[in-house]
């Protein structure tokens, strides 16, 4: 058995690391756990019993596929015993960092004693520009595994609180967190400000995202759904959600829309942009979670960043 073993960010950059030809096994870590309700015991039955409900319920994956795609993945990572190493490759935006930190506290829990190092990508350049691990040539990709960073126990323990945080029925000790971050993870602090601003704001009941879908549906004039989707792709900044998370939000905020090809604003959607009515009593769903959180059981307040208990 090899001493490395690799866990990626999903399938796409498991077939460009293969073909990097890099010493060690591969495991692809294939979850979303930036959506949906999570549990703190990542790996136990009830954490794969809260997922399955989950997925099934918001994008209709079948147990087969449950089974097929993500948990045999699973029992293949705890298979692996023995490596002297283990490297992440995860990236900046908040898909990738909140999986990489369930699966640092499942490190933390099940492999106490091996090496833990990490390959993120993010800002390489002197451009605004993010970069995702895909995006990058094969030789920046090995330049960053070569200066690849070890994580210290702390900086595992680190990882392991933020995760519990995320996972917990309140998340306003977060808003702390992204102003004084202990650790290595430096897009963690980016990602979790993403986070928060998931929730509802106060002004119209709709989060960053849902309002900024508004914003460029009324400025942009989109022959199609599937053109302001892929506006939304190009331009998310430290989400990193693909086009099924986007066609949900859209469905969620039908009422919002007059139609969707062409793209058009209702009446309706045109008076929650312009912030003269609420929408929160409209779209508020007491089955939608971020981490631990009901989303729908605070608000954002966006003139002071902060948070407040419904």
């Amino acid at each position: 058995m090899s001493k490395i073993l690799h866990i990626t960010n999903g399938d796409s950059f498991t077939s460009i690391l293969q073909k990097l030809r890099l010493e060690g096994e591969i495991i692809t870590w294939r979850e979303m756990l930036c959506e949906g309700k999570t549990v703190t015991d990542v790996g136990s039955e009830t954490f794969w019993k809260v997922r399955y409900d989950y997925l099934s319920k918001a994008y209709k994956v079948t147990k087969r596929k449950f089974v097929d795609f993500t948990l045999k993945e699973y029992r293949d990572l705890c298979n692996h015993k023995k490596q002297q190493e283990i490297i992440l490759w995860f990236e900046y935006d908040l898909f990738c960092q909140i999986n990489m930190i369930a699966v640092l506290s499942w490190l933390k829990k099940h492999r106490k004693d091996v090496k833990v190092s990490l390959v993120s990508s993010g800002k390489e350049d002197d451009t605004d520009k993010l970069y995702g691990l895909s995006e990058l040539s094969e030789e920046k990709l090995l330049e960053l595994y070569k200066n690849r960073l070890v994580l210290s126990q702390d900086d595992i323990e680190y990882a392991d609180y933020i995760w519990q945080l995320y996972c917990s029925d309140n998340p306003l000790r977060l808003e702390t967190f992204t102003k004084f971050n202990a650790s290595q993870l430096k897009y963690l602090p980016n990602a979790i400000e993403a986070h928060i601003q998931r929730f509802p704001t106060v002004k119209n009941g709709l989060n960053y995202l849902e309002n900024k879908a508004l914003d460029v549906a009324a400025a942009h004039k989109f022959e199609s759904k599937e053109k302001l989707v892929g506006h939304m792709l190009r331009d998310q900044g430290y989400y990193g959600l693909g086009d099924l998370q986007f066609f949900k939000m859209l469905y969620d905020m039908k009422p919002l829309f007059r139609t969707f090809n062409p793209v058009n604003l209702s009446k309706l959607g045109k008076r929650v942009l312009d912030k003269s009515e609420n929408f929160y009593s409209q779209i508020k769903d007491d089955t939608m979670y971020l981490g631990g959180t009901q989303k729908y059981g605070f608000l954002y307040h966006e003139e002071s960043a902060r948070l407040l208990k419904l």
